[in-house]
């Protein structure tokens, strides 16, 4: 990211203090270890946040403080100020990225800023006057309706402007009586395992302030008793339902607060941009509309149940391998368009927390990087709550703080160190005038803000009644079920996820009445172990129901295929069920397929995060190739049954070359990671319980080279250098790259059967019409071609978002049984616009249509929907020329295209 211009001659003085960042190796639970070499000790252990908070000599911090970030757009002299927060630097067309990126893997170094004392006021909160029926003023406590696209409304924009400014107001009286120090606590965690949570900001009951717990994860309560592990995020995403995922964000949310959980570590939104990533399956896949449409009712759900969500991990990290020690490149109009776009509508759901990443964005730390941080999310998005670092990876007093950092997590440097580059270095820093404590008193009030806006201030808000470290201790563990009936909703979920790849000779559903059945697969069993039988299931013996690390939770229970088969069968009366679960006994596989009615393999493929390694697998994975030898047990089993039936669970993408044109593999399934009930969910859907309406969230290629970027696999993992990961590929992610490039893939993005036919037709698309009131001049200037202002909330402005054209057409079913379709809308801009050749902006659901019966389906576009980022002007315009030739695609996947039209001309 850029200097700007008036900083860039102090730079070049203070070049030769350029040095790398040293880091080690992670821990666990989104942990990083850092180098503490110019942190100030702490003379006792960490227990609370005032034991790392203490004040000391000026000369004692200054050392910390030499590790401040180079600003990237706006000055670190008045970072965050009204003056410079509005005069953001075009990054890319500047040419303070370098151009062409360093390649893959090279070595770059880290970007620091001289200390340089800065003078701070907060960023204007941005005038959004609700407009009835469009933008409603309400509360996280009552968000709006899910859209549905087959009700004719338009879809209502929260605004909780009038919530937040309450909970500012709130806040402000708190912390009037706090010093300098207490309000340094509030902004700096305990320390590792210093609270009962993953992270802790210290009581101060003395003021009238618990604390707050922060707590994983995104799939449920991690490290907790009696809670529900919920469908992972990539298989929420496959639903393509808004519904469903608005509801596992609310129960989630509802197991957090009863466990007493302030802030819950979720959702992640960070794009699949590598096939391999290693926490995809937490995220919702390789488009950034349909993470965004996720994140957004995520988001809303679980700030519904009075939980805090946390937007991570804010920005660019996409792969394990190397995470604290790699500088993602890339320019400023895929900045906007891909990677920031879910944390924006993270921001319209009003979400309270974001998490910083570890990596390094064009050379400069995630934590303390002021053009995405206090320029993109505060100024441009409008964001009104913290900022935490992910688990250690704050690198910095001044220049965290200069540039947008407002909670430093766990606390301490490395964890159990007593180090901190908040507490006691913050506290110095602020008395020896480098930063001001206006900045000290923004973080607190933005963190205690966000307390009293989700209602945690109400004494009928549960204490912690749980041990995240010591869960067998009885006397910190008060064993509070919160899983009421939340077990219906992940086998919904888990079902409504699974998308139907292949349907030869309409295979499936299965009938019941087959008299002998094969379970084939390692996947299909039970873990020898249990479900729980790996560390943060940082290993797989069994049937996959989600990835590995602190993105996980405990399993109460795991209903594998192998269980859920057998119950059916039983119901069903069939006559022999058999089973082989020995993948690499191929001998045997072949012999229990032979003369079977149906043989059912099941194979998979597992990844987490990267302080895990499984079989070689660093978080990343290796390749794409199955797990367990599967892709030759599939081939075994079919060269002797002709009725082979492949269910696969995976937490991204598979190479299914090796048996996928088979003929005698039949139908497949793809399963995904759907969490405790994933054998139910899977026999709901063979037996036609449940008709697959499952959406895929990516593409599936037919080679891995096919895919627009590959894994940085350069440098160990202990290694201190910084290396290049270079997103030369620009918009074109997943399958964008595929429509630029006519790359055939095997399935394409949003692709998926049903057990039945939808046809499409009488397609209408109008102009919506609306009294413009104050926001008149900001949509002439749009409809002239002009790019949005620089202004505080310039992204999310309600005039930007509101529908401005209304896409209507008829679905109907043409088949025999009742199901349900996922119509997906597509823009196709002109070329002139650099556009790729089609992008997702909008889908809805159409539930259990009967056969031969239609109904209207209606998706709206704002004005945002068809504009692109302007890196010269720094904001949002539509394409030149007549809007009219901006094509609309109407269809049932990326590449099945079935009504074609045009937006209307201004």
């Amino acid at each position: 990211m850029g200097l700007p211009s008036r900083l860039r001659a102090l730079w070049l003085v203070c070049l030769p203090i350029l040095v790398l960042a040293q880091h080690q190796t992670h821990a666990s639970s989104e942990s990083a270890s850092v180098s503490a070499t110019t942190a100030v000790a702490v003379s006792s252990p960490v227990s609370t946040a005032s034991t790392i908070s203490s004040a000391l000599p000026v000369s004692s911090t200054l050392s910390a403080s030499l590790s401040a970030s180079i600003s990237s757009s706006a000055t670190l002299s008045s970072a965050a100020s009204n003056s410079t927060s509005l005069n953001p630097t075009p990054n890319a067309s500047s040419g303070d990225i370098p151009t062409p990126f360093p390649s893959a893997g090279s070595t770059v170094p880290r970007l620091r800023a001289p200390v340089v004392p800065f003078n701070f006021t907060s960023f204007p909160v941005p005038s959004q006057s609700p407009i009835p029926g469009v933008f409603v003023s309400t509360d996280p406590s009552q968000p709006p309706e899910v859209f549905n696209g087959t009700t004719g409304e338009a879809p209502v924009i929260p605004s909780f402007q009038e919530a937040w400014d309450t909970a500012f107001d709130k806040a402000k009286s708190l912390l009037a009586g706090f010093s300098l120090q207490e309000k340094v606590d509030i902004a700096t965690g305990v320390g590792w395992m210093g609270g009962r949570c993953v992270g802790n900001i210290a009581a101060n009951e003395d003021k009238g302030f618990p604390g707050l717990c922060l707590e994983d994860s995104p799939i449920g309560v991690r490290y907790g008793d009696f809670v529900t592990a919920f469908p992972t995020g990539i298989s929420a995403a496959a639903t393509w339902n808004r519904a469903l995922i608005r509801l596992r964000g609310l129960l989630m949310g509802r197991e957090h607060v009863g466990k007493g959980v302030n802030i819950a570590l979720g959702p992640m939104m960070n794009m699949g941009r590598i096939a391999q990533g290693g926490r995809n399956w937490e995220g919702f896949g390789g488009d950034p509309f349909l993470a965004g449409e996720a994140a957004y009712e995520t988001i809303l759900g679980m700030q519904e149940a009075g939980v805090q969500g946390c937007a991570k991990h804010y920005i660019n990290n996409e792969q394990e391998h190397k995470r604290t020690t790699t500088s993602s490149f890339l320019d400023d109009r895929t900045q906007h368009e891909i990677y920031a776009h879910p944390f924006m509508r993270s921001v319209m759901a009003g979400v309270a927390s974001v998490m910083c990443s570890y990596n390094l964005i064009n050379q400069t730390y995630a934590c303390e990087n002021d053009k995405t941080i206090n320029d993109i999310l505060k100024r441009e998005f409008g964001f009104r709550g913290y900022v935490m670092s992910d688990w250690s990876a704050t690198e910095s007093t001044f220049g965290s703080v200069a540039s947008g950092l407002d909670m430093t997590m766990p606390g301490d440097i490395n964890f159990g160190d007593g180090l901190s580059y908040f507490g006691r270095n913050l506290t110095a820093s602020v008395q020896s005038g480098t930063i001001p404590e206006t900045r000290v008193d923004d973080m607190a009030t933005r963190i205690i803000a966000a307390w009293y806006l989700l209602h945690q201030d109400d004494p009928s808000f549960p204490a912690v009644n749980f041990n995240a470290f010591h869960i067998d201790d009885d006397a910190t563990n008060e064993r509070v079920d919160v899983q009421a009936d939340h077990f219906k909703l992940v086998r919904e979920m888990g079902s409504a996820g699974i998308v139907l790849l292949k349907n030869e000779n309409s295979t499936l559903p299965l009938t019941g009445s087959e008299r002998a059945i094969l379970i084939a697969g390692l996947d299909a069993a039970p873990q020898p172990g249990g479900p729980n039988q790996f560390s943060d299931q940082g290993g797989n013996e069994g049937i996959m129901a989600m990835g590995w690390g602190s993105g996980t939770t405990n399993f109460p229970y795991l209903i594998s295929p192998y269980e859920a088969i057998q119950a059916r069968a039983k119901q069903n009366r069939t006559t022999m069920v058999d089973w082989t679960f020995a993948n690499f006994d191929l001998n045997r596989a072949r012999n229990a397929a032979a003369r079977k009615d149906v043989a059912l393999v099941f194979i998979n493929a597992d990844s987490g995060e990267g302080y895990i390694t499984v079989d070689g697998n660093e978080g990343d994975r290796k390749n794409l190739t199955s797990w367990h030898g599967g892709d030759a047990l599939v081939n075994a089993v079919a060269s002797v049954n002709p009725n082979t039936v492949v269910v696969v669970h995976s937490v991204g993408p598979l190479i299914l070359e090796p048996w996928i044109d088979n003929p005698n593999v039949k139908a497949v399934l793809w399963a995904g990671a759907s969490g405790q009930e994933a054998g139910n969910s899977a026999v709901d859907v063979l037996y036609g319980d449940y008709n697959p309406t499952g959406r895929l969230p990516y593409t599936i290629a037919r080679r891995p080279e096919d895919y627009s970027a590959q894994l940085m696999s350069q440098g160990g993992a202990n290694s201190a250098q910084i290396l290049s990961i270079p997103y030369e590929e620009g918009l074109l992610i997943d399958y964008r790259w595929f429509d630029a490039k006519n790359i055939t893939p095997r399935y394409e993005f949003g692709f998926g059967l049903s057990y039945t036919t939808f046809d499409y037709s009488d397609l209408s698309i109008t102009a919506i019409s609306s009294d413009d009131g104050d926001d008149s001049d900001a949509i002439s200037r749009w409809e002239s071609g002009q790019a949005t202002l620089i202004e505080e909330g310039s992204s999310t402005a309600p005039w930007l978002h509101r529908p401005a054209f209304k896409v209507t057409f008829t679905v109907t079913n043409t088949g025999s049984v009742t199901g349900g379709e996922v119509p997906q809308l597509y823009l196709v801009h002109p070329s002139s616009s650099g556009e790729p050749p089609l992008v997702l902006k909008g889908f809805t659901n159409v539930d259990n249509l009967t056969p031969n019966e239609s109904t209207e389906v209606t998706i709206f576009l704002s004005r945002y929907d068809v504009s692109f980022w302007d890196t010269e002007a720094q904001g949002w315009r539509r394409p030149g020329g007549d809007l009219g030739e901006v094509g609309v695609v109407v269809g049932a996947s990326s590449r099945d295209a079935r009504l074609r039209g045009s937006l209307p001309s201004l």
